[in-house]
């Protein structure tokens, strides 16, 4: 039996954290090792008149990256209680980065106030076995 800890790797983070008004970004994820993944964006308590955006960013050479055309943004998060506590999961798929992109990665963005956040990226059906040959030197343990 293969484990799901074997067909799928934690390939990119934001560690969790509090964060001031800034933009913070996860690791590249090479998208020719990994033909899919998503980024699962969570945060906790927001300070009033905090935002949090998050959006996907292509590279060719995971260095620069560029905003992907068309957009691919979650709907704003807001504070004041509505949106503390929430998770969202954006769906990255190698084929929609565009000819000569090869790498993509999560831009999230705290604005006005602080906001308690955190993203992780699993990436699924590795083209190479097993894929947590493919995790994060973060990953400190794997339990089966």
């Amino acid at each position: 039996m293969e484990y799901m800890s074997q067909q799928n790797a934690v390939v990119a983070t934001i560690d969790p954290d509090a964060y001031t008004a800034a933009t913070y970004t996860t690791d590249g994820v090479d998208m020719d090792v990994f033909p899919q993944c998503i980024f699962i964006v969570m945060v906790g308590d927001m300070e009033t008149g905090s935002t949090v955006d998050f959006s996907i960013r292509r590279s060719t050479d995971n260095s620069t990256f560029v905003a992907m055309s068309p957009a691919k943004a979650i709907t704003q998060l807001t504070a004041a209680g509505t949106d503390d506590d929430k998770q969202v999961v954006v769906h990255v798929d190698a084929a929609e980065l565009g000819d000569g992109y090869r790498y993509c990665l999560g831009s999230l963005v705290v604005a006005d106030a602080a906001s308690d956040a955190a993203v992780v990226a699993i990436a699924d059906h590795s083209r190479y076995k097993p894929a947590t040959d493919y995790d994060l030197a973060s990953v400190d343990e794997i339990v089966t």
